[in-house]
């Protein structure tokens, strides 16, 4: 598992491309027959990625987080963005079509992911966070997580919004997750922009064509920087960073939150006439 500590915003701003990459750009998560995670200290969350082929991957603890078992003292959710795929939590088994979600909560000691084809692997995005308290372990479709339609073709940001993991939703500790998919002609997503101290972030972004990019805006809104991103590839967005992007075409990504706030609305405006 590799680790990131939180950077600041001073230091974020003097930072050049390959430093911004390397601090806030997960470039291989998903790799084939792996299961790879990235711990990040703005509020401890683990991002994760895992591509089971032939033989399950299980999801185990590491010295890191000095634990007997990985959900322990943690949350998790799963999301499958790929073909159809099983979690298999305490002998429970979860089957997951794309854009099914399923919740595991604190004290569920043995998980393992698995492809029902080879040669069409699921592709499972993982969020992790710390827990207080344990809740169900719940599966939810793409149709039970309350889709919502909402931008315009106008300003090219008409996009569905799935919430998956919230307070109307499944519950949870603190882990709050969710994904947009941007109809086709249209490629902004979450704007107006906008901050949340309260809580960090993290995007999942998925189904980008393989010659398309999606541009992932961050920093603090006067002082903006740049990802590009490719597909399967994640970003992790500090508290006191905006957090939009733009793409060459159509996409889908996935976006979670874990801190000190559960409610999903709760953001800081960054009105487009004050950001530089």
């Amino acid at each position: 598992m590799e680790v990131r500590f939180q950077q600041s915003p001073k230091e974020t701003s003097q930072m050049n491309t390959q430093e911004l990459r390397e601090n806030f750009l997960m470039e291989h998560l998903m790799e084939e027959g792996k299961l790879n995670l990235v711990y990040s200290h703005y509020d401890r969350v683990i991002i994760g990625g895992a591509k089971p082929l032939q033989q399950p991957l299980k999801l185990e603890t590491d010295p890191e987080l000095r634990a007997d078992y990985f959900l322990e003292r943690r949350e998790i959710g799963i999301i499958n963005v790929g073909g159809a795929g099983k979690v298999v939590a305490d002998g429970v088994t979860y089957d997951l079509n794309k854009l099914d979600c399923v919740y595991l909560g604190k004290g569920t000691k043995d998980v393992t992911l698995a492809s029902v084809h080879a040669n069409e692997p699921a592709v499972f995005y993982l969020l992790s966070s710390p827990a207080h308290q344990t809740y169900p372990n719940t599966k939810y479709t793409k149709e039970q997580a309350m889709p919502t339609n909402t931008g315009s073709h106008v300003t090219a940001n008409n996009r569905t919004i799935y919430k998956y993991i919230h307070a109307e939703g499944i519950q949870s500790a603190q882990l709050v997750m969710g994904l947009t998919i941007l109809e086709e002609g249209s490629v902004w997503n979450t704007m107006p922009s906008h901050t949340h101290t309260r809580r960090m972030e993290a995007y999942f972004y998925f189904d980008v064509k393989e010659d398309q990019r999606v541009f992932h805006f961050m920093g603090q809104p006067t002082e903006t920087r740049h990802l590009l991103v490719a597909n399967h590839q994640a970003i992790v967005s500090p508290p006191w960073s905006i957090h939009s992007g733009c793409g060459t075409a159509a996409y889908g990504f996935i976006w979670g939150m874990a801190g000190e706030n559960y409610t999903y609305t709760d953001m800081d405006p960054a009105p487009l006439s004050e950001m530089r």
